[in-house]
C-alpha cells in the first residue's frame, strides 16, 4: 500500500508560488533563456519551464514573455487513486484565492498511468468541489483552452488537472487568452505564423537588433512586428488584461507597477532598418494595418514586390529571416523548389556578409536554397512539422552548395 501524498494547496499568489509556463514543442530551451534574461532563475522541463514566483514576478512573465503560450500556477498537489479521495482533496483547495462568486471557469484534465484515468469524471468532481465553495459559478467548456478570443476578460478562468502515476496536480491559469493573442493581428493571410512562433525565430536564429532585419515573403508582417517590438523593448502583453488580474485576491498596484516599468524600457525608435516584402498587394496592406496598432509602423519599411526584386538594406550585414510556403499548407508544390532556388542565388549574389534563417518543412525544397543550412530548433507551425535553419555569415566567394 503506498504512502498518500497529503494535499498542498498553493499560499496567497502575494507569496511565493510554484509556476510553469508553457511552450510550443520545441521552444522550452529558448522559453527558459528568455526567462533567464529576464532574471528569473528557472528548470527547463517538457513542455515548458518551471519556476518560482511572488504575484510581480507572474505579472512581468505575462506581460514580457515572447515565447510562452500561458502561464499557470499550482494550486494543489495530492495522490488520489479513488474518486472519494479525489473528491475529498478537491474540496480542500482554496479555490477562493482565485474565484469570485459568478466566475466563469473551464477544466482541462489529462490522464496518464493513474487508476483516475476518465478525465470527464475527473472533471466533474474537480467542478462539484468549486461549486461547493464559491456559488453561482457558470461552467464553460474545456475546448476553450485553444481559443483565439481576442479580449482575455471574455474567456474563462481555466483550470489544468494532471494525473501522472496516480498523483493528482490542479493549477489555474494565470494568463487568460494564449499570450500569442498581443492584439495587433486583426488582419491576416491564408497561413499565419503565430507571434510566439515569429518571436522564437527571432531568437533561434540569434537576431541582433542592432543589425537589419529582411523578410521577403512577409505575409501579414509577423516576423517584422515582432523584430520592430523587440528592437524597441516593446513589452507583448503591454496592451491586453490577464486572467490574474481578475483574482480576489490581486493587487492591482502590482500589475499597473510592473506596465510602468515595461513602459519605461521603450525605445522611440529601431536602431536598424527591419524590412519586410510581399507580392502580394493584400498581404502588404494587412502587414502595414498590423504593424499600425502595433506601434511599429514607422520601424518597418513595406513593400509590394516580388522575390526577384529584392531590396536589400545599407550596411555590411544583417538577417535574412522567412516563412516560406510548405506545398502541403498552400495546396501546391509546383513552383516551389524555383522559389527556393532563386532566393539562394540572391543570396549568394547579393547577401555577402548576412545570415539567413528560415523555417522550412520539407529538406527537398531547403537543399533547393544551396546554403550551409544547420537545424537549431524543431517544432510544429499549424500542426506541420516545421524546423529553423539557418547559415553562418555569407561571404562573396561561398560556392553554391550542391543541389538536393
Amino acid at each position: 500500500m503506498t504512502t498518500p501524498i497529503p494535499t498542498r494547496s498553493a499560499p496567497p499568489v502575494t507569496a511565493s508560488v510554484d509556476a510553469f509556463a508553457i511552450a510550443a514543442l520545441g521552444l522550452e530551451p529558448l522559453l527558459g533563456a528568455e526567462l533567464a534574461d529576464l532574471g528569473i532563475p528557472n528548470r527547463v522541463v517538457p513542455g515548458g519551464v518551471e519556476f518560482r514566483a511572488d504575484e510581480a514576478t507572474l505579472a512581468r512573465v505575462n506581460l514580457e514573455s515572447r515565447l510562452a503560450s500561458r502561464v499557470l500556477v499550482r494550486l494543489a498537489q495530492f495522490r488520489a487513486t479513488a474518486f472519494h479521495e479525489l473528491e475529498r482533496a478537491a474540496r480542500q483547495v482554496a479555490w477562493g484565492r482565485v474565484l469570485a462568486p459568478g466566475a466563469s471557469v473551464a477544466v482541462r484534465v489529462t490522464c496518464r498511468k493513474s487508476r483516475l484515468y476518465h478525465s470527464d469524471a475527473v472533471a466533474q468532481r474537480v467542478l462539484e468541489a468549486m461549486q461547493r465553495a464559491i456559488p453561482q459559478l457558470q461552467i464553460g467548456t474545456a475546448a476553450a483552452d485553444d481559443t483565439d478570443e481576442d479580449e482575455p476578460s471574455a474567456v474563462p478562468q481555466r483550470f489544468v488537472v494532471r494525473f501522472d502515476h496516480d498523483v493528482c496536480t490542479i493549477s489555474a491559469d494565470t494568463s487568460g487568452a494564449l499570450l500569442h493573442r498581443r492584439g495587433y493581428r486583426l488582419a491576416v493571410g491564408r497561413a499565419p505564423l503565430r507571434e510566439t512562433l515569429a518571436a522564437a525565430m527571432l531568437r533561434g536564429a540569434a537576431w541582433d537588433p542592432a543589425t537589419p532585419l529582411l523578410d521577403p515573403m512577409c505575409g501579414s508582417g509577423t516576423i517584422a512586428i515582432e523584430a520592430a517590438m523587440l528592437a524597441r523593448r516593446i513589452a507583448p502583453g503591454l496592451h491586453r488584461r490577464f486572467a490574474a488580474e481578475q483574482w480576489p485576491t490581486s493587487d492591482p498596484a502590482v500589475w499597473e507597477a510592473a506596465r510602468a516599468a515595461a513602459r519605461a524600457e521603450i525605445l522611440p525608435q529601431a536602431p536598424a532598418p527591419i524590412v519586410a516584402s510581399d507580392r502580394d498587394a493584400g498581404a502588404i496592406a494587412n502587414a502595414t494595418a498590423n504593424a499600425t496598432r502595433a506601434g511599429v509602423a514607422a520601424d518597418i519599411t513595406f513593400r509590394c514586390a516580388p522575390l526577384s526584386a529584392l531590396t536589400w538594406p545599407d550596411g555590411a550585414g544583417g538577417l535574412l529571416l522567412a516563412n516560406p510556403p510548405y506545398g502541403v499548407r498552400v495546396g501546391e508544390t509546383q513552383g516551389l523548389r524555383d522559389l527556393f532556388a532563386r532566393l539562394g542565388q540572391l543570396v549568394r549574389a547579393h547577401g555577402a556578409g548576412w545570415r539567413v534563417a528560415l523555417l522550412s518543412a520539407d529538406r527537398r525544397l531547403e537543399g533547393a536554397v544551396r546554403l550551409p543550412f544547420t537545424e537549431v530548433l524543431a517544432t510544429r507551425n499549424g500542426g506541420i512539422p516545421v524546423r529553423l535553419v539557418r547559415t553562418p555569415p555569407i561571404t562573396s566567394s561561398d560556392p553554391a552548395i550542391p543541389g538536393a
